[in-house]
């Protein structure tokens, strides 16, 4: 492995499987990224997925398939990106949207000073970092119902994801739950959860990855009224005893 590896284009893909492909400047920025990834990992251990392809596929793609379609349609949206760990899919997004503000969330320090240096160094001026818990931050009027969309990827079940993402939506918001599979058992569990919390599954939307044909799913949950003020209950009880 090299510091100078490049990244894949894949202009057509991009455009045959999100009607979407990233401008010259857009693509620097995301060899930036992976560039500067590759270099902290030798110390921070921050992904496991270090060549080209797969870092293309598992942290590029799938980071955007999931809002893609909705900044084709929408300026001026506010995100908070709920358990960034290295920046995903939070910088991929602040990359691909500059007319967005995106919120980078994770509580683990040194993850975050990483960010910090990272989004300063790649000049993402539309993009902001908070160092808290989220069961912290979302009890915080400052930050509570606040955003637009909520994005969380990979950090727990989807019950207790929803719990972390609702209350920091906006009446009207849309939380977007990055899973892998997805089971009707699945989705009729979350469904009395979300009712709960003041939300509303609007769509699954079942994807296949351009390269290594794996499914993926994404959960979009509507707030339609305001999340009750108990939730989300205090650090760790939300894993502890999931609704």
């Amino acid at each position: 492995m090299t510091e100078l590896q490049q990244l894949p284009l894949f202009k057509q893909i991009w455009q045959e499987s999100l009607h979407w492909q990233p401008n010259e400047q857009q693509q620097a920025k995301f060899q930036r990224l992976y560039t500067e990834i590759l270099l902290a990992n030798r110390q921070l251990n921050l992904t496991r997925i270090i060549e080209p392809e797969e870092f293309w596929e598992k942290h590029l793609w799938d980071s955007l398939s999931g809002v893609v379609h909705l900044g084709l349609k929408t300026d001026n949206l506010s995100v908070i990106d709920i358990g960034t760990g290295a920046g995903f899919p939070g910088v991929p997004v602040a990359i691909a949207f500059p007319g967005w503000t995106v919120t980078l969330l994770d509580s683990v320090q040194k993850k975050m000073v990483f960010l910090n240096s990272l989004v300063s160094a790649m000049e993402l001026e539309n993009t902001s970092l908070l160092t808290e818990r989220v069961e912290m931050i979302a009890q915080d009027k400052k930050y509570r119902e606040s955003y637009d969309i909520s994005l969380i990827r990979a950090v727990a079940s989807a019950s207790i994801c929803a719990e972390y993402a609702l209350p920091l939506l906006k009446l009207g918001g849309l939380a977007i739950l990055y899973r892998g599979h997805w089971s009707a058992e699945e989705n009729l569990s979350l469904k009395t959860v979300v009712e709960q919390l003041g939300g509303k599954i609007e769509e699954v939307k079942q994807l296949t990855t351009p390269i290594t044909k794996s499914i993926r799913n994404c959960v979009y949950i509507r707030k339609i009224s305001a999340t009750p003020k108990q939730y989300p209950r205090a650090v760790g009880i939300p894993r502890q005893k999931p609704l």
